[in-house]
């Protein structure tokens, strides 16, 4: 019973997004000029795709071959290349339907918003579907292939449990890379045509943004498809895939499933009753969406939590024996204890969520002051919004740790891992959210390159309002939930190398573990921020050239036409170079410092990296989220609107914002949670 569960969530899932994906292909997509620029974005889009998976892969196999060679045997090495290609495969199957439905998108804001809503939610919905379904097909499939014995009645020894635990932390470490490299790649890619088209176009050339005459434009939107949907995806498919092994990890770990394995599989079955959750979330965004699509967005959200919280009560009560069971250190707890672990999860979700939106919201506070600084000049609105980052991180912080001292309380480390499951559980709907944002911007973008109705050009600004909005919340959904993905991992690889007897705070190798971790975030962060200046410098001087070397381009004069193809691949080139090193990084960090200093060094490690990495994380994302909405609040008229002091301003604070929130926010997530597995997966060696 416990395997169908997951089997048969994966399943409607991944039909569910066969439907969708007809769905969207039987829209029409608009007249020739507009075919012609999707079409265009969509080449480059799979262009550079193509060239990063080719660059990963062969990472992939030479880790592979490496883990083959070692105790961690072919099995594990399996489990990690199937991880890679779920991830891979997600990213790819929701970003080519996203660039076909960016131009159906503005063909259907012709006859209104709900149309062009319906067509932008159902192309995200293929990408938050896709995730949950092959996630939970992979992951399940991989148990069945390597640890069959969960699935069958009768006793089974701890060891083999723990064994079996240590195959498939390879398929979360495979995830994990390839959402690095993804979402590492896909930020330095879209960040610096967007910083490229943004600066030569709106402030050096004066002409509007996403005008067809900007050669750095289509790299722009191609680059919103590669960050923002098979970026995204990534991301949130590795804290998803890693959130669930994490708890199991645990379960074995603690001894909690020596002779009962429901508490190993629950995070399955809760994963399971988040699908179903998230499609009927999907459902009523798409029936409610007329008047407000903000309200039927956030709407479908809060309807997939509510029936999650539901099914996980009754799932819980049916395969947690009613006097509760005993977790680390004998400590007992009730039935309903992961319950309630689950439960502060998902409320912290949403709590984050909404302080994320309050901090970059153009309907509160923050961001309109920020926008009323930028009458000054340039200077202040960056100072400004530096300011909104850095305090926007007290409340998210303040619940984090709330929701980690109860979880514990309430069901012990378990518990937090399964907060963090919680958290995660509805993650279909939030992908589907985030990814609506790109499809939005895309098409704005296709309605004023094809020269469409203001009409139309006013619809889809609208849609790519409130995605801007989603976007920031779901950020901030995929850095809290970072925090306790890695926190459960931190914890297992705790519990994998023994437990660290005897842990002093005053123990050097701790000390300077702390300290090691707590700098990688920021060197990282740096590698990251230059290989987006490198790529924002090259477009920058090859939009110049073509303003000054094609007559009539500026102008716009009928029969010349810019070469786009030139700024897409210099992008490319520049992202897949920038991904190695902080790549590469993430990768030999807690390997050298497990190995050389010693598996109590790598647990201060982790706990450094987790702590300076989720301040980061939280500030650069709310940062850029709140400078990228000041500059859409002025544009629409507020302190004297488009061509303003405060909009020139504003469009410099922005550039500077977007690799904050595009490029090294989302990225410091998939840092702390990578080197969280590479040590869980390196423990049995650390401990041999």
């Amino acid at each position: 019973m416990f395997l169908s569960w997951p089997l048969i969530a994966g399943g409607v899932a991944l039909a569910a997004v066969v439907v969708l994906v007809f769905r969207v292909l039987r829209k029409p997509e608009g007249d020739e000029e507009m075919v012609r620029i999707s079409r265009s974005i969509r080449a480059g889009a799979g262009a550079f795709l193509r060239r990063e998976y080719i660059t990963v892969g062969i990472i992939l196999v030479f880790l592979a071959l490496g883990m083959s060679f070692t105790s961690l045997g072919w099995r594990t090495a399996v489990s990690f290349v199937l991880g890679a290609v779920v991830s891979g495969a997600a990213g790819l199957v929701g970003m080519m339907i996203a660039t076909r439905a960016n131009a159906r998108t503005t063909e259907a804001a012709k006859s209104g918003t709900k149309p062009a809503l319906s067509v932008a939610v159902s192309g995200g919905a293929v990408m938050g579907l896709s995730v949950v379904g092959l996630s939970l097909l992979g992951l399940t499939g991989v148990l069945l292939l390597f640890a069959p014995e969960l699935f069958v009645p009768g006793e089974v020894s701890n060891d083999l449990l723990v064994r079996e635990a240590g195959i498939i932390n390879g398929f979360a470490m495979g995830a994990s890379l390839m959402a690095l490299f993804a979402r590492a790649g896909g930020g330095i890619f879209t960040k610096g045509a967007d910083m490229a088209a943004d600066l030569v176009g709106k402030v050096e050339a004066n002409i509007p943004e996403d005008d067809p005459r900007n050669p750095a434009v289509i790299a722009d939107n191609v680059g919103d498809n590669v960050g923002d949907v098979a970026g995204l995806g990534a991301d949130l498919l590795e804290s998803y895939v890693e959130s669930i092994i994490a708890s199991m990890a645990l379960a074995a770990g603690l001894a909690l499933s020596a002779t009962d394995r429901s508490l190993m599989l629950l995070p399955l079955l809760i994963a399971s009753a988040g699908v179903i959750a998230s499609i009927l979330g999907i459902g009523f965004t798409k029936f409610f969406g007329r008047k407000n699509p903000r309200l039927a967005l956030s709407g479908g959200t809060y309807v997939s939590a509510v029936l999650v919280i539901a099914a996980t009560f009754f799932i819980v009560r049916s395969v947690i024996p009613a006097e509760g069971f005993v977790g680390e250190g004998g400590r007992s707890f009730t039935q309903l204890g992961p319950f309630w672990a689950s439960l502060a999860g998902i409320l912290s979700g949403v709590l984050i969520a909404l302080t994320s939106e309050y901090y970059t919201s153009s309907d509160f506070r923050p961001v309109k002051k920020l926008a009323e600084a930028s009458q000054t000049n340039a200077a202040v609105t960056v100072t400004e919004g530096l300011a909104v980052g850095m305090v926007s991180i007290v409340l998210p912080i303040m619940i984090l740790a709330s929701t980690v001292i109860f979880s514990n309380h309430i069901c012990g480390m378990f518990g937090v891992a399964l907060a963090a499951v919680g958290m995660l559980s509805t993650s279909g709907m939030v992908i589907t959210v985030d990814s609506y944002g790109p499809i939005a911007d895309n098409a704005g973008g296709i309605a004023q390159m094809s020269n469409q109705d203001p009409k139309v050009r006013r619809i889809t600004d609208h849609l790519d309002a409130v995605g801007n909005t989603t976007a920031a919340i779901g950020k901030g959904f995929a850095i809290g939930s970072a925090a306790l993905a890695a926190l459960g991992l931190l914890t297992a690889y705790i519990a994998a190398v023994g437990g660290i007897d005897d842990i002093s705070l005053s123990d050097p190798k701790l000390l300077a573990g702390f300290l090691v971790g707590g700098m990688l975030p920021f060197f990282f962060s740096s590698t990251l921020f230059r290989a987006v200046v490198y790529s924002a410098n090259r477009i920058i001087f090859e939009v110049r050239r073509q303003f000054r070397e094609l007559p009539g381009l500026r102008e716009g004069l009928e029969g010349v036409v810019p070469d786009s193809e030139s700024c897409v691949d210099i992008s490319t080139r520049a992202a897949l170079w920038g991904m190695l090193v902080p790549g590469l990084m993430a990768l030999i960090a807690p390997v050298l410092i497990g190995f050389l200093v010693g598996p109590l060094a790598l647990a201060g490690l982790l706990i450094g990296s987790i702590v300076t990495g989720l301040m980061l994380g939280v500030f650069t994302a709310n940062s850029g989220g709140a400078m990228d909405n000041a500059k859409k609040y002025i544009e629409e008229g507020h302190f004297g609107g488009k061509g303003s002091i405060a909009h020139k301003a504003s469009i410099v604070g922005d550039t500077v914002g977007d690799p904050l929130k595009d490029t090294v926010g989302p990225s410091i997530n998939i840092l702390i949670k990578l080197m969280a597995v590479i040590s869980l997966v390196i423990a049995p060696l650390l401990t041999s």
